[in-house]
């Protein structure tokens, strides 16, 4: 393996990181709540630290593909470079939503061009790549 994909590696590492921070902070807010496994309804502040850690998960099923597509179709440096975007505005956005729904809102937008640069800059990159050949 290229060492240039050491980095994509790395930025994976800390997309799962952020991701099991929100879902320690999650547990962790259902005994603070007190609110019993399975139910999930409890006070907005608990549904706060549930809906942070639910959100992420939901963007971690197209980031992580969509990183490993963009760094093979484009270039694992950029792939690195525009992915660190990602566990670094998820990042924010829990912290912010474990405050407030408002105080999420410009993490959230942080963390967003990434997933859609992988997407689109992997179909281009493979769609040219098929007509090269």
């Amino acid at each position: 393996m290229s060492a240039d994909f050491v980095w994509p590696g790395i930025v994976s590492s800390l997309a799962l990181l952020v991701y099991y921070f929100t879902l320690f902070k999650s547990g962790m807010a259902r005994g603070r709540f007190n609110v019993p496994a399975p139910y999930h309804e409890g006070p907005e502040e608990y549904l706060r630290y549930v809906r942070a850690h639910q959100n992420t998960l939901e963007h971690l099923v197209l980031f992580l593909p969509g990183l490993w597509l963009f760094s093979f179709a484009v270039d694992p440096l950029w792939a690195a470079g525009i992915g660190l975007l990602w566990p670094i505005g998820r990042l924010g956005y829990a912290l912010g939503y474990y405050r407030s729904a408002d105080a999420r809102r410009v993490p959230l937008y942080l963390s967003m061009p990434p997933i859609y640069i992988f997407v689109l800059g992997s179909l281009i990159g493979f769609t040219l790549d098929a007509f090269a050949a």
